[in-house]
């Protein structure tokens, strides 16, 4: 059996839990979620406690066993305190700027670049550590807004210039040299 699917996930006090067949909703206070599983996979809730469970060793089901308590865990967790990514710029004249809850990128080229966020996602921005905050309660949709905000200037391999996660390790590549070749 799956580690991860095995272990039981503990609610929160403050966060409800309504299960109707494969349908999960769940309601904390920095928002709701709500998804549908697949039915090979069983959900219980008694108590404090949330079980996953499979009925059989089927490839199928063994796949989506530790991944529905992964997602589930992922969603009460996300209700209860939220998910936050950190994005860091490094480049000479590059910045960040909010303007009301709107994300102002000056990334290099001739314009800004305007982010307007999605609902449950909020952003933040320090400019003396050069760091853009994507924060909201659904993991899945942070993840994805702080992948489209890197996507806007990439890191370039050369010089480490650009947008990158913190803690992201840059590949570095040498320049050309061209000294004593004709």
């Amino acid at each position: 059996m799956s580690r991860i699917g095995r272990m039981p996930i503990t609610v929160p006090a403050g966060v409800q839990v309504d299960i109707k067949g494969y349908q999960v909703k769940v309601k904390g206070p920095k928002g709701e979620l709500q998804r549908e599983f697949s039915p090979l996979i069983g959900i219980a809730f008694d108590g404090p406690e949330i079980a996953v469970t499979r009925r059989s060793d089927a490839p199928a089901e063994r796949a989506l066993h530790g991944t529905t308590r992964a997602v589930l865990h992922n969603m009460i967790h996300g209700v209860s305190a939220g998910f936050v990514t950190i994005l860091e710029w490094d480049g000479v004249g590059y910045r960040a700027e909010m303007s009301g809850t709107t994300l102002v990128l000056h990334m290099g080229f001739s314009h800004p670049i305007k982010v307007e966020p999605v609902e449950g996602i909020s952003f933040d921005v320090d400019v003396k550590l050069r760091q853009i905050k994507v924060m909201g309660y659904d993991k899945e949709m942070v993840g994805q807004v702080a992948a489209n905000i890197r996507k806007v200037r990439p890191v370039e391999p050369y010089l480490g210039k650009g947008l990158h996660y913190l803690g992201e390790k840059i590949r570095r590549k040498a320049g050309k040299s061209g000294k004593g070749k004709k």
